[in-house]
């Protein structure tokens, strides 16, 4: 479990390196879109990488959104909320979109890194 957490980490802090050291920040905005985008993906898929350790997945292949909120859902809804935020956010906003506006990105890490510290603390507590 620990491994998917580190793994998730790492994902994250690549996103954040994409956007400091390539998108181009200028008086609250990023100028390169490219990079937003790529970012955007990283930091989602270190959630997707987080919660594939903790919750239970029988099925062979591709989860779609909506296996992660079915279970989400009947654990905690706070993190259902959050994983909500998340992909509207990094998956939407960021990795399609491209949203220039850097406070945005800066509340999609924000929540990535909540989720992914709320499953450090489930699976360090199991």
């Amino acid at each position: 479990m620990p491994n998917t957490v580190q793994e998730a980490k790492r994902y994250l802090d690549n996103a954040k390196e994409i956007l400091r050291e390539k998108a181009q920040k200028e008086d609250g905005f990023y100028q390169d879109k490219k990079y937003v985008k790529l970012a955007g993906h990283a930091a989602y898929t270190g959630v997707l990488v987080a919660l594939d350790g903790l919750l239970e997945n029988k099925a062979k292949g591709r989860k779609d959104v909506d296996w992660y909120k079915e279970r989400l859902a009947k654990m905690d809804k706070k993190a259902l909320n959050a994983f909500n935020g998340a992909y509207d956010t990094l998956h939407l906003a960021m990795g399609y979109d491209g949203n220039p506006v850097a406070e945005v990105s800066k509340a999609g890490l924000e929540t990535a890194e909540s989720i992914i510290r709320w499953v450090e603390m489930r699976t360090a507590a199991a």
